[in-house]
């Protein structure tokens, strides 16, 4: 990692730096995820598998495309019984957490005659992305398919690359059917994408598509925006350590590595008042890397995105991590829950020196589904509102009406709209 003092000039060079890992910037692979695409929409499922069988090397058709009940239960048999109970005790926990979410639809109304409220429904539909092979996390079902079966989606459609047997990873499958995925596909990368935005004649066309994957996935479902609606473009993870001199620096380097391993593309930040918690951080990150089966993930990952920031004072540390804006924010300071009400811009927020990243990753129960690349600034966690949509209801009585039809009349007018004005005023000719 990089030791750097933290001025105006560096923290603007990191944030230029960290920008580099956004999928936008990448847009050499935008024609070829295009004409996928395109040879989905118009072939679809002959398409389909000609992909997996170019990409993942199994044999798909229409009668293999659906993963059965029977291959779930073998599933089932593959996994080990603690982990399954682990699932559920997860479930429970993330369950509880985005029931607190749900909003209702309400309505208002006065002695005239007027009703004004709005109606709350979910999406008929939803389909979630979930990455195959090295890349299974079954912890990432959950959170996708959780807050849309909170929010009352009828289906959920689960896509996910099969390897070259045509099996989907157990411990994925097993997370599926515990969290409640209506249907369950053997299809990835931007073919998947394709499918459940266009539908295809085995795959049917959702409403909405969430979940993460590779930059093919990514740009895929930024070019099918429109057609669906996403829940966002993500770029790789990232951590932000925000410590004073009484953060422990054997926690604060675990923690740094914890995201640091996802991928070489991955950034792991501390920001610090104590130049001392700086090197020891730097000392602790040399003595765990031996250790770790990743270390080559680790190592160029650190070296390529990772940053020690030494500031003058808090407030300084703090207006760097509103800038820098990361997907994960953990405050170890002398009093963090202060620290925290100065924060504006972070996808999700941990306190204290035993609010470990992962906690949030696997069981405390608000979603790990975050915004990425600074767009914390703008975007929030995947969430019960990411499934449901809000309708507007308005009802007027005539003599509610009366009253304000010739300021609506002239309103229109103003605009030019004569045939809006006309439509107000043939009600009291």
């Amino acid at each position: 990692m990089k030791t750097i003092k933290l001025t105006s000039d560096t923290k603007k060079n990191i944030l230029e730096d960290l920008l580099k890992r956004s999928p936008n910037n990448y847009s050499e692979f935008e024609g070829v995820v295009q004409g996928v695409l395109e040879n989905v929409r118009k072939n679809k499922d002959q398409a389909i598998f000609e992909y997996t069988k170019k990409f993942d090397g199994a044999d798909i058709n229409a009668t293999n495309i659906k993963v059965t009940e029977a291959e779930i239960a073998a599933a089932y048999e593959e996994v080990d019984s603690s982990l399954v109970e682990i699932i559920r005790k997860a479930i429970t926990k993330i369950s509880a957490f985005h029931e607190k979410q749900r909003q209702n639809s309400w309505f208002d109304s006065d002695a005239k005659g007027i009703i004004l409220g709005q109606k709350v429904t979910p999406i008929e539909k939803a389909g979630v992305y979930v990455p195959g092979g090295k890349a299974a996390y079954p912890s990432s079902v959950l959170m996708n398919v959780i807050p849309a079966k909170v929010a009352g989606v009828e289906r959920i459609i689960m896509v996910t690359p099969p390897n070259k047997e045509g099996k989907v990873t157990s411990t994925t499958l097993v997370a599926a059917k515990e969290a409640g995925v209506t249907d369950v596909y053997k299809v990835g990368g931007a073919q998947a994408i394709a499918a459940l935005a266009f539908g295809t004649e085995s795959i049917p066309k959702v409403d909405k598509i969430v979940g993460p994957g590779n930059i093919y996935v990514a740009l895929a479902k930024k070019a099918v925006y429109g057609h669906v609606s996403i829940d966002s473009i993500a770029g790789p993870s990232e951590i932000l350590v925000l410590a004073d001199e009484t953060a422990s620096p054997h926690f604060v380097a675990a923690d740094l590595l914890s995201q640091a391993e996802h991928d070489e593309m991955a950034s792991a930040i501390l920001i610090t008042t104590s130049e001392k918690l700086a090197k020891e951080v730097t000392k602790e990150i040399d003595g765990y890397l031996p250790k770790l089966s990743r270390r080559e993930i680790l190592e160029k990952s650190l070296d390529n995105y990772g940053y020690i920031l030494v500031a003058d004072n808090m407030d300084d540390a703090i207006d760097a991590a509103n800038e820098i804006a990361s997907e994960h924010l953990e405050i170890v300071t002398k009093d963090p829950f202060q620290t925290m009400t100065k924060i504006k811009n972070a996808g999700a927020i941990f306190l204290g020196e035993y609010a470990s990243e992962p906690l949030g990753d696997y069981f405390a129960g608000p979603n790990h589904v975050l915004p990425t690349n600074g767009t914390a600034k703008f975007f929030s966690a995947l969430s019960v509102d990411d499934f449901i949509k809000k309708s507007s209801i308005i009802s007027y009585s005539r003599e509610a009406l009366e009253e304000i039809h010739n300021d609506i009349e002239q309103f229109a007018k103003a605009e030019q709209l004569t045939a809006h004005a006309n439509s107000i005023a043939v009600r009291f000719e």
